[in-house]
């Protein structure tokens, strides 16, 4: 009988080869390959967008977008602890998450004025605070990309909606960096004609929802 149980306990072994479960590798080990390298990916660039935040600084005279710099850093380096401990860890963090609230409105100024081509800054002097609120923005929306890519390959439950936490966050980071190049005409935003706006705006109709439960039960 022992023999038997022996043999069979070897056949499941063969059979399964080296396939374990969340429960067998414990929190720690519960992450997938391509899981680890986007997780590397993420804290990579949160490095190097916290790095140009405190790069740039010295070139910004302006009080208002050196507030927004602050407030930025201070949360994206909150998420890099969070990330940080909860790839190590497996486990909830031990670093509270928190809402990024911005301070602009969302007023939006509509159109083109004009102004001078822009060209690459050549010296130190030629960066101003247009150049740092537009590198700014570009590093939080390849954060936002490549944590949104990152949770959508994450096993590990806790990683997982860590990233997937911080997305709505990044997404206001960068609209608060947009609002402010907005409202100093650093980013302009064009409008179609109403004509065209209108048609575009009216492209799509609604699913009816009740025929099409119909003829679902059909």
């Amino acid at each position: 009988m022992q023999q038997q149980t022996n043999m069979t306990n070897m056949q499941q072994k063969q059979t399964t080869g080296n396939l374990r479960t969340s429960d067998q590798v414990g929190p720690q080990q519960n992450h997938g390959g391509h899981e680890l390298f986007d997780a590397h990916e993420v804290i990579s660039c949160l490095t190097g967008t916290i790095d140009q935040y405190v790069m740039y600084r010295q070139y910004v005279k302006d009080q208002e977008l050196l507030n927004i710099m602050d407030r930025q850093q201070s949360f994206i380096t909150n998420q890099y602890n969070r990330v940080v401990e909860t790839l190590s860890t497996g486990q909830k963090p031990s670093i509270q998450a928190t809402t990024y609230n911005m301070n602009q409105t969302h007023d939006v100024t509509y159109g083109l004025k004009p102004s001078q081509p822009k060209k690459p800054a050549q010296t130190v002097s030629d960066i101003t605070e247009e150049c740092v609120s537009s590198l700014l923005a570009s590093a939080v929306k390849s954060v936002c990309t490549g944590t949104t890519m990152a949770a959508l390959e994450t096993t590990n439950p806790v990683l997982r909606r860590v990233f997937a936490d911080s997305i709505p966050n990044f997404i206001e980071l960068g609209y608060e960096l947009f609002l402010y190049q907005n409202k100093h005409h650093y980013y302009q935003v064009p409008q179609l004609s109403m004509q065209d706006q209108t048609q575009m705006m009216q492209s799509y109709a609604p699913i009816q929802t009740a025929q099409m439960n119909q003829n679902m039960m059909q």
